[in-house]
């Protein structure tokens, strides 16, 4: 491999193969067996004397009855007490000389064009061996090319698009190779031993994450190995001018996450306007004003040049620790009435009603002490973390706990008006049983309850028991469509009906369709069309905004599961963690997402689509 490291294939380049009774493909046999096969086929044909009996290297024994009837018979077993020794056992195998009438299953390939359109590399949440992180690359490699033969075919004939490229980034394998399995092994328990292994190779890399120990090896590696496979690409496409995303599972996303808020934005990109820059300066301005009214408040005016001096807001001074005020030269005194005052003022933000200006009001006290408008980097283990040589266009994350880390590290909300630095598109898609998955868009606007996006099926339609279930009269079409099977009537309970649109914000560079993003089409057009008049939707699911994470569209996208995972959601928990390389539907919106940054779409809008 190039981009990975994987043990040696074995190519075996012969005409001799063999099948048994209940394999479904020829096997080849060793070069070197394969040429004494054909020499003592060579003989038999040239002198007519058939009957001819080989054994092979593992003491399998091959006879050549006549050119249309060659059997393999399998290993001579040891002989016996009696010294008798059978020389053919079991049933035989069929031996073939040629390929002639060899079914071979081999690709037709990604895209007819060599051209690269996007790169997108992959991190799975962890694996033992380097080589075995790639085959869930290769798994969702495939997929993507299913649907892109589906759903791109038109563009793909007019030479519109290029194909995706998929690259696995291999993190675990460095983690892992620094002796800490030896000391995990020495204190690890003889009993239930496979489970403890399992533990010791999975659960623990979020552990080991959180540790300050191996944080730092974690970052490192997975930015020098994105960085290493980015500058790899280059040098074998020189001519490659697309875009690269990125995508993370379970654990995975939550490093890239994280990696992602401590990227370092260009400075022309931070002031790209006289505006902001004017408003930045009237904020500060603000800020420092407020701070100046604070200690006359307190009666400390004549320090009110020192925290000038400074730069300090209001903000800023809610951070303040003993520490800070007393390196700035603050008096024993005047420290304690400012530490008495930002304690009172933190405990009255914290009981004041949800929706008050000051929880809302990005320059306030919800900024600091009270934890609404917290950084999202608040709370992550010190490290320091790399620079990426690209920027993202769009990062995918399945399956992923970011809003659960976020939410135990002390970020109670995202500011709407957070965005990640470089990366303008994000993505949150999970299964609806994935017990690590959690959402992310309640942390932005937490006082209004509504739905993720159901992703619709990469067919075009929903799930049965979907369609069913949103009916009012669900159990007569699901006794209509069991067919006799009544256990169909205790699926799952009847899904909530999501807000189907959003309000982008317009100063945002989307990476998507921001016109099919506006119409927001969820689960609930679907479920209405035939039962209630589409008036009533539009009232009752008013239009909401998710801050700018996603460029103002949404965030959270929800799989839709199979009939037969809605009768025990427990029993599919684990499937549901390991879904989404099989999952057409997720390949589809992470092609379909790809693609519209360059203006392309689907060849026909999927219903229930946005």
């Amino acid at each position: 491999a190039v981009y990975w490291e994987e043990e040696v294939s074995e190519v075996r380049r012969c005409t001799w193969f063999y099948k048994g009774d209940k394999d479904n493909k020829y096997i080849p046999y060793s070069e070197t067996f394969s040429e004494e096969l054909e020499e003592a086929y060579r003989i038999a044909v040239t002198l007519d004397e058939w009957k001819k009996k080989l054994e092979s290297p593992s003491r399998e024994i091959i006879i050549l009855h006549n050119p249309k009837l060659m059997v393999h018979y399998h290993p001579v077993a040891t002989s016996d007490d009696w010294g008798s020794t059978p020389t053919e056992q079991g049933r035989p195998r069929t031996v073939k000389r040629g390929v002639e009438n060899i079914a071979a299953e081999i690709p037709n390939g990604e895209l007819v064009s060599p051209r690269v359109i996007e790169l997108l590399a992959l991190q799975p949440g962890g694996s033992r061996e380097p080589s075995s992180c790639s085959f869930p690359v290769n798994d969702f490699r495939n997929v993507s090319l299913s649907m892109l033969q589906a759903h791109f075919k038109k563009a793909q004939e007019q030479q519109q698009i290029g194909r995706v490229e998929f690259l696995p980034v291999n993190w675990h394998s460095s983690l892992h190779s620094t002796g800490v399995d030896v000391d995990l092994e020495r204190i690890t328990l003889p009993s239930i031993n496979r489970l403890r292994h399992f533990i010791n190779d999975t659960i623990l890399d979020v552990f080991f994450y959180n540790s300050s120990t191996y944080c730092q090896t974690i970052v490192d590696t997975v930015a020098s190995e994105m960085n290493r496979l980015y500058r790899l690409f280059l040098q074998r496409n020189p001519l490659f001018k697309g875009g690269v995303s990125i995508a993370g599972h379970s654990l995975g996303s939550l490093i890239l996450f994280d990696l992602l808020t401590n990227q370092k934005a260009d400075p022309e990109e931070e002031e790209h306007s006289e505006e902001v820059r004017a408003v930045r300066t009237t904020s500060s301005s603000r800020g420092i004003k407020e701070v100046r009214e604070i200690l006359k408040k307190l009666e400390l005016s004549e320090y009110c040049d020192v925290f000038e001096k400074e730069k300090m807001d209001r903000q800023a001074l809610f951070l303040c620790t003993e520490k800070n005020l007393k390196e700035m030269g603050i008096p024993l005194g005047p420290r304690m009435k400012l530490l008495h005052y930002i304690s009172s003022e933190g405990e009255m933000q914290q009981r004041a009603e949800p929706g008050s200006p000051s929880q809302h009001e990005p320059g306030s006290a919800a900024d600091g002490r009270n934890c609404q408008y917290r950084d999202v980097a608040l709370g992550q283990v010190s490290a320091n973390y790399p620079q990426l040589d690209y920027k993202p266009t769009i990062f995918f994350a399945f399956g992923s706990p970011i809003g659960m880390f976020l939410t135990v590290r002390g970020v109670k909300r995202i500011n709407p008006n957070y965005s990640l630095p470089t990366c303008k598109g994000f993505f949150n898609i999970f299964h609806p049983f994935d017990p690590v998955a959690y959402r992310i868009e309640p942390m932005i606007v937490p006082d209004l309850e509504f739905e993720p996006m159901l992703l619709p099926h990469h067919k075009g339609r929903k799930r049965m028991h979907l369609e069913a279930l949103g009916s009012p009269n669900a159990l007569a079409i699901l006794v209509r469509g069991a067919k006799g099977h009544p256990a169909q009537s205790a699926a799952a309970s009847p899904p909530h009906t999501p807000l189907p649109s959003l309000s982008p914000i317009p100063s945002c560079s989307l990476p998507c369709c921001a016109q099919e993003r506006a119409l927001g089409r969820g689960r609930t057009e679907h479920y209405t069309k035939a039962e209630e008049p589409p008036a009533v939707v539009k009232e009752e699911a008013p239009l909401i905004t998710v801050g700018r994470l996603n460029g103002g569209n949404r965030i959270d996208y929800v799989l839709q599961e199979k009939p037969i995972e809605s009768f025990n959601e427990y029993l599919f928990a684990l499937q549901g963690h390991l879904c989404y390389w099989e999952s057409e539907d997720t390949g589809l919106l992470v092609l379909k997402e790809i693609y519209q940054t360059q203006g392309v779409t689907l060849d026909q809008p999927l219903p229930g689509s946005q």
